[in-house]
């Protein structure tokens, strides 16, 4: 039990003045939950887009499909290995002596907590920067922005995932369980080696990285949209923008409260240099915010579309009984519209088209 230095001991060192006390009861329910609605809500959400990509082939659709599919199907297989591993070490009650002595299910364990962290983060941050660049330069993406290129930077994505969840294997840094007793993840107790820091900062950087890029890239893309919408009067593009600004408010602020708290915990504990003060309960309660972020995934980029937004509208004016927004405003949404109203409004030749219409309608 001393010997930390033994591969097949190296996270058991935190099972000996454990500071953490969880009830199993709530734990297991908590675990179960978390499980059951993150792969219930992402496999509706697999069904769902497997169904848009039957009926919509555009090209200009296909990359958002793809991105969003990934990270459906990241979040599916998180919450499956990840969920099971967590349930099977209740159900052990949390024994990790019996049944992890050479340690391969707590480096299991860690690798795809780090993994299953970070990818639905990265693969948000390139669906962010993929709007951005559908509605500032829409002749670039439906040229460039081919189904080939998508599939290439979602394996870049995931590889790069991987690198960063081996790292420590590579380096010969075991994984450590937590004074949980629940999970496991890089060191976070008594750090003062600058490796085990290192892991820490590295995987929050990132994730604050990623949220930083999402946030950027979904304030312009909403601030062009905007700029479209009161540029131009025609009516064919107004339901995309609602819907479009709607999903973004959502992903931003989903994103941010799901994850800042652990990564601003996993930031604090490597940046100091004593005994961190972050107790358990917190890390704990962080981390299951976090899972939060994949249960709601699904439901923030593919089920608040326009026919959900449209019932809620109906709904509001029915209790409210105030006219805000035209239903008609709904009639037309595609990517395909918003595209070409944005292209149009950043064309010379239509701005002077759209300036000689009213004079034309008055000749008339």
């Amino acid at each position: 039990m001393n010997s930390s230095k033994s591969p097949g001991l190296a996270g058991f060192g935190v099972l000996k003045n454990t500071t953490c006390h969880t009830e199993k009861k709530i734990s297991v329910f908590f675990s179960i939950i978390f499980m059951t609605v993150g792969i219930l809500s992402n496999s509706l959400a697999i069904a769902i887009l497997m169904k848009a990509y039957q009926r919509f082939r555009q090209k200009s659709k296909a990359s958002f499909l793809l991105l969003a599919s990934g990270l459906v199907v990241t979040d599916l297989f998180g919450h499956l290995i990840n969920g099971a591993i967590a349930v099977f070490v209740y159900a052990s009650d949390k024994d990790w002596i019996r049944f992890n002595q050479s340690n391969i299910l707590c480096s299991v364990f860690g690798i795809c907590m780090v993994f299953f962290g970070l990818c639905p983060l990265f693969l948000g941050s390139v669906m962010a920067v993929e709007r951005c660049i559908g509605v500032t330069k829409p002749i670039f993406h439906s040229t460039k922005m081919t189904s080939k290129h998508v599939k290439m930077m979602l394996t870049m994505v995931c590889l790069f995932a991987v690198l960063i969840a081996l790292l420590p294997i590579l380096r010969f840094r075991a994984y450590q369980i937590q004074a949980s007793r629940t999970w496991c993840f890089y060191k976070t107790e008594h750090v003062e080696d600058w490796e085990d820091r290192f892991y820490l900062l590295l995987f929050s950087c990132l994730g604050l990285l990623a949220l930083a890029i999402s946030f950027l890239c979904n304030a312009v893309t909403g601030i062009t949209l905007l700029r479209v919408k009161f540029k131009s009067q025609q009516r064919q593009g107004r339901s995309h923008h609602f819907e479009m600004i709607i999903q973004l408010l959502a992903i931003m602020c989903v994103s941010c409260i799901c994850w800042s708290p652990f990564l601003v915990t996993m930031a604090r504990i490597g940046i100091k240099e004593s005994h961190s003060k972050e107790t358990c309960e917190t890390i704990l309660f962080a981390l299951r915010m976090a899972t939060w972020n994949q249960i709601l995934d699904p439901w923030v980029y593919i089920l608040l579309r326009k026919a959900v937004l449209k019932n809620l509208y109906k709904i509001t004016r029915g209790c409210c009984g105030v006219h805000i927004i035209n239903l008609n405003m709904w009639e037309l949404s595609s990517i395909k519209n918003s595209l070409k109203v944005a292209a149009i409004s950043e064309s010379p030749v239509s701005s002077k088209q759209i300036n000689l219409q009213p004079l034309s309608s008055t000749g008339q």
